[in-house]
């Protein structure tokens, strides 16, 4: 399995900061919960990689 395989999972994507000044991204879904903290410049790491892989799969689309 990888990035290119489609699966039928749905879950659910929460972001947002904790109370320890961290930046959570919590995903649920089908009986489990993944909590991921990160530091806020790690945080903002992974925003330019999504934004990267967006402008990516823009490309592949046009």
């Amino acid at each position: 399995m990888g990035i290119n395989t489609e699966r039928d999972i749905e879950a659910n994507l929460q972001i947002g900061p904790t109370d320890q000044g961290m930046v959570r991204l919590f995903i649920e879904g089908q009986g489990i919960e993944i909590p991921m903290d990160f530091e806020p410049e790690e945080a903002r790491d992974i925003a330019e990689e999504i934004l990267a892989a967006a402008k990516a799969a823009d490309a592949r689309n046009s």
